[in-house]
């Protein structure tokens, strides 16, 4: 979990109509970490569709797996949570910092005002046919 390079994060809104997007993210052994960056969006920020629903709505599910042509290889992570927007503090600095570390991408990016989505597990569910410990906590 920590060193794959990308997860798909669900989230619901409040009436339940559901968005899957692909993120970048840290794990820190407790929380995962995501940023919002400045990529180019069609809306603010703070208008995103994932941004509304873990506002209206905080429970996510986020998924980490990888594929191989050989299905023996094939495995899975599923994190039921919660998130929340970090929009300042030092909590959303440190996850910048292990951003960074992680993707180098991040290190030249300005990431000042960008908000950082933290996702804490409830529950996580994983699989694998080959190695049943490929997932590191």
């Amino acid at each position: 979990m920590r060193e794959s390079r990308v997860a798909r994060l669900a989230t619901a809104s409040r009436s339940g109509q559901p968005l899957v997007v692909p993120i970048c993210y840290v794990y820190d052994g407790e929380c995962f970490y995501s940023a919002i960056d400045r990529k180019p969006k069609r809306v603010p920020l703070e208008q995103l569709k994932r941004v509304r629903h873990i506002r209206d709505n905080p429970h996510v599910c986020l998924i980490i797996d990888e594929y191989d042509e050989d299905w023996s290889q094939l495995r899975y992570a599923i994190v039921q949570a919660r998130a929340e927007i970090l929009w300042e503090g030092d909590e959303r600095q440190r996850a910048i910092a292990l951003l960074r570390q992680k993707y180098p991408q991040y290190q030249k990016m300005d990431l000042t005002g960008c908000p950082v989505i933290k996702i804490v597990p409830r529950k996580i569910t994983h699989w694998s046919m080959s190695d049943p410990q490929w997932m590191t906590v």
